[in-house]
């Protein structure tokens, strides 16, 4: 028999945001962009550090959600950005996700000011929202995590350097090694892409007193 034929089509979908503060009058506005097996609410309240007087957290979440407990008690669900699978149609859908959230809270008036933070898995999505996506941003912070490996840096070049990009990492994240942040900074150095860097001493997490520093420099 001859091998299934796949097609693909688009559809409408349900997508959640949870929101600190309110995005309709607030000036400058916290995006953040949650990693594996997170949900929006719980990454919102995480990143309640950054909210304040006209500043709000915006914390859009993944399309795709899981039972991250496993298949025998399915109580604990979590949210993904993407896997490999249709790769190129989950970063168009989720771009395309990103940039109708923010249509949709601020509808009218003048735009906010985006500021993105992207955490671990979250910090690979940020980096091709902000320079795939249609909404200009005005600093973009990967935190555990370093810009999408499929991004072409020398392409993008001109616009990393116009933002203000931070990478923030902890001292004892597993996931980020030593030799990890070295070569993102070597990447990023090799395009003559300058980006501040923060630590912050614990894990593969995100810190309160390093968000309430990153927020006071807003």
């Amino acid at each position: 028999m001859p091998a299934p034929s796949t097609h693909t089509l688009r559809v409408a979908r349900t997508a959640r945001v949870a929101t600190l503060g309110t995005p309709r009058t607030a000036r400058t506005w916290w995006v953040g962009l949650h990693g594996y097996g997170q949900r929006a609410a719980d990454f919102a309240q995480a990143l309640a550090p950054l909210a304040g007087p006209n500043r709000c957290v915006v914390a859009p979440e993944g399309l795709s959600r899981f039972y991250v407990d496993g298949l025998d008690t399915h109580e604990q669900v979590g949210a993904s950005w993407m896997t490999r699978e249709a790769r190129e149609a989950e970063i168009n859908d989720y771009v395309a996700y990103l940039d109708a959230a923010v249509r949709h809270l601020r509808p009218e008036g003048q735009p906010p000011r985006l500021r993105v933070l992207g955490f671990s898995q979250g910090a690979a999505t940020a980096s091709r929202w902000a320079l795939l996506g249609d909404c200009p941003v005005d600093q973009l912070v990967l935190w555990g995590g370093a810009p999408a490996h499929d991004l072409d840096l020398a392409t993008h070049a001109d616009v990393l350097r116009d933002l203000d990009l931070t990478l923030v990492f902890g001292t004892d994240d597993p996931y980020v090694s030593a030799e990890r942040r070295a070569a993102v900074q070597q990447r990023l150095s090799a395009h003559d892409i300058p980006a501040s860097t923060r630590t912050f001493a614990g894990g593969h997490r995100l810190d309160a007193d390093a968000l309430r520093a990153l927020g006071e420099d807003a």
